[in-house]
């Protein structure tokens, strides 16, 4: 049971960590019109509790594209986490 939980667990952050790379993406070729991009708002809705959790941990000062860019290396480390810790279980 406990495999499982963290599979799944591991299956969120992966998905999350795929989202924020697709929006990374997005904000590359879509430019100042990403704003109007479907898929760019709906990559933001699901990546907005990540990075929302990023910024808490960070200074105020820090951009928002820094924000996404850490959000994805902590969701990175947590997946890896999460691996490792599968194996041992």
């Amino acid at each position: 049971m406990l495999v499982f939980v963290i599979g799944a667990l591991r299956a969120i952050v992966e998905m999350l960590g795929l989202c924020l790379i697709g929006q990374g993406v997005l904000y590359l070729l879509a430019g100042r019109g990403r704003q109007q991009n479907a898929m760019y708002r709906f990559f933001d809705l699901l990546t907005r509790p990540p990075r929302r959790l990023t910024a808490l941990l960070l200074p105020k000062r820090v951009s928002g594209s820094m924000v996404g860019a850490l959000a994805f290396v902590l969701l990175f480390v947590l997946w890896i986490g999460l691996a490792w810790l599968r194996k041992f279980l």
